[in-house]
């Protein structure tokens, strides 16, 4: 991908080029190990959505256990693109592995998902109803910028006109709860395999995800194994097309596929376009100072310190995600050597 290629180092905040053989090698082993040795499960449920994370998630499973031991899942509903579905099916076919489609809008309906969510949507905007296409934005570019961003609500007619009207905290937080049924549903659905296959499920977060607290608590933040929660974007891209993950899925725009508009993860929630993000939460991780990350990856030093606070901003608020349920007592004999990070 391009933004592999702009990658640069002055040998203190370093490379995010990978061996790709090796980064397989040791993804492998681990699932090998973490599958048959510490969960004792047969195999893996990898919920597919046609991109690039979920892509080489099983494209890596079916190298650590074989095709027959991975069972693909495809979710869609009614605000999915359907171009997600003929790509993860195309996926698991070249995979050789069993899959099976899971129609989730029938299950949305019965928990309100829509509903309660266009109720928010026409407190706002009053005409909007069949036919209407929505998405949430944050606007705004935190390279640009350190004033407050402010979540805009979009929505398009069925003629195609289209506007934006600033999102008020209590319908924010609505339409969100409503939407977040969405990867819990999907994930209650991967787990009903599992159970039944006596398998694991992989979670497919990424490290900009992961780290900065992209995913929903009981929903695509759970599972048992996330073998690429290590892995910057561009990382991805590289083991990619190293798996042989058809282009038509690499080359797909990064999208939350959960609105009916397109959305894009950046628009939504990073504020930084992704190849930019890659970088300097790199070279943040590294422990490169404001100005060493400015003269190595070639911005400004205003730039990089906004981008530092707001990635410190995201983890303190998204902490809890990570959290295990809080206990008064620790229970030693359930407890005593496990992690409490298991969002």
């Amino acid at each position: 991908m391009s933004f592999v290629d702009s990658v640069t180092s002055d040998g203190k905040v370093g490379t995010l080029a990978l061996d790709p053989a090796e980064a397989t090698r040791l993804i492998v082993d681990a699932l090998r190990d973490q599958v048959g040795e510490t969960l004792k499960r047969r195999g893996l449920v990898v919920g597919m959505s046609g991109g690039v994370d979920s892509s080489l998630c099983a494209a890596l499973a079916v190298r650590a256990l074989g095709p027959k031991r991975v069972f693909g899942l495809f979710m869609p509903e009614h605000d999915s693109d359907p171009t997600s579905l003929a790509l993860a099916t195309s996926l698991a076919r070249q995979l050789e592995i069993e899959s099976v489609v899971e129609d989730i809008a029938p299950t949305l309906e019965a928990c309100g998902c829509y509903r309660r969510r266009d109720e928010a949507i026409r407190r706002l905007v009053p005409d909007f109803g069949d036919g209407w296409r929505c998405k949430i934005v944050l606007g705004g570019n935190r390279l640009d910028s350190d004033r407050l961003n402010v979540f805009q609500l979009v929505v398009e007619s069925p003629d195609g006109n289209t506007r934006s009207v600033r999102l008020p905290a209590e319908e924010y937080r609505t339409i969100v709860a409503s939407t977040n049924f969405k990867q819990r549903i999907r994930k209650m659905m991967e787990y009903y395999h599992a159970d039944r296959l006596h398998y694991a499920v992989l979670g497919t977060p990424n490290r900009l995800e992961y780290d900065q607290g992209f995913f929903v608590k009981g929903g695509d933040g759970l599972a048992d194994v996330k073998p690429i929660a290590h892995l910057y974007k561009c990382q991805v891209y590289q083991l990619a097309e190293y798996l042989g993950v058809p282009d038509a899925i690499v080359s797909r725009p990064s999208t939350t596929d959960t609105y009916s508009l397109p959305q894009s993860q950046e628009e939504f929630y990073f504020s930084v376009p992704m190849p930019a993000m890659d970088r300097i939460l790199h070279a943040h991780n590294a422990g490169a100072g404001v100005e060493e990350a400015a003269l190595s990856l070639g911005y400004a030093s205003e730039q990089i310190e906004r981008v530092y606070r707001e990635i410190e901003r995201k983890r303190a608020t998204t902490r809890y995600l990570h959290l295990s349920p809080l206990l008064v007592e620790d229970v030693a004999e359930v407890s005593s050597g496990h992690s409490n990070r298991v969002a």
